[in-house]
């Protein structure tokens, strides 16, 4: 069976960092994504012929634009002799810490790919996926496209892509507040060194952390999901943010903190119960600095991205 003349894909939001995992890890949330539609086109290259959807101000020259970058990686790499069009719907509103600019360079690569006789697996398809992502935030960082592209809580190194396994029922509460920050903006904050002891002290909540996970270890993940190195950066940039993550460890969180470069806030929780009531406390906290907000719930074995029916 020939490859199709067109396909559409959908990649799910993301919280990248996981607390103790910056720029390596990150896990993907049922809800929200971008949905971007591929069609084969003759003439070389990519164009971008529609963005609609939570955000449209987007650039339309392709190498400007996460999708287009990282499509056009793809076709190159691939030494394709197809150019592509591509129509981009925005379902997650960039500077939420949600991987809004990772899901659309994601979609349009499952999309593309599957334009293609012998598509490529996932993993082949993440250094596309940095390559559009660095659009956005000026570094190829992988703790959005890796979990988009895969599922899960994910492991995403610049060589290396892999599902970290947890424990059964693990549920996240992401909260988002109606204010923007941008990942660059909030990538300034952490232009001056840290200490010796700052790193040593992340890095055995890393440990901890993932052998929690290895190990199906609460108390183990309770113990290293905590971030000390780029929080306290991070923090005065979110309005409210000190009382919105107490509200998270009040209900029982197993341990919470910024959701990618913020201003979103999310917590681990052991059940859904307990996800939903510290996510009612977690919105009245920012209601009381002034910032309406939303939850998130969802499971952490969350699906990545996949193609959608024609």
């Amino acid at each position: 069976m020939s490859a199709p003349d067109q396909a559409a894909a959908f990649a799910p939001a993301s919280v990248g960092n996981a607390a103790v995992g910056f720029d390596l890890l990150g896990f993907a949330i049922q809800g929200p994504g971008d949905i971007v539609r591929a069609r084969r086109i003759d003439r070389p290259g990519v164009t971008i012929s529609d963005i609609r959807g939570t955000v449209t101000n987007l650039p339309r020259a392709a190498a400007d634009n996460t999708a287009g970058r990282a499509v056009l990686s793809l076709l190159d790499a691939r030494a394709a002799d197809f150019g592509v069009e591509l129509e981009i719907e925005k379902g997650i509103p960039l500077g939420s810490g949600l991987g809004g600019s990772a899901a659309s360079a994601t979609a349009a690569l499952v999309a593309v790919n599957a334009l293609f006789d012998q598509p490529l697996d996932p993993v082949s398809l993440y250094p596309h996926a940095l390559a559009g992502e660095a659009v956005a935030s000026g570094s190829a960082h992988g703790d959005n496209v890796g979990p988009q592209l895969l599922g899960g809580l994910v492991l995403a190194s610049p060589q290396h892509l892999f599902r970290i396994p947890l424990p059964e029922g693990l549920i996240a509460a992401v909260v988002h507040p109606e204010h923007v920050l941008e990942t660059r903006a909030a990538r300034e904050a952490l232009q001056t060194g840290f200490a010796i002891e700052e790193i040593v002290a992340q890095q055995t909540r890393l440990g901890l952390f993932l052998a929690g996970c290895y190990r199906c270890d609460l108390a183990l993940i309770r113990a290293g999901l905590a971030d000390v190195l780029i929080e306290p950066r991070r923090a005065g940039l979110i309005p409210g943010f000190a009382q919105v993550k107490q509200a998270a460890l009040d209900h029982a969180a197993l341990g919470a903190s910024i959701s990618g470069a913020g201003p979103s806030v999310f917590g681990w929780f052991a059940d859904e119960v307990s996800a939903r009531r510290a996510s009612a406390a977690m919105i009245a906290a920012f209601a009381d600095h002034g910032l309406p907000a939303t939850a998130l719930i969802s499971r952490l074995d969350a699906p990545g991205a996949h193609l959608l029916e024609p």
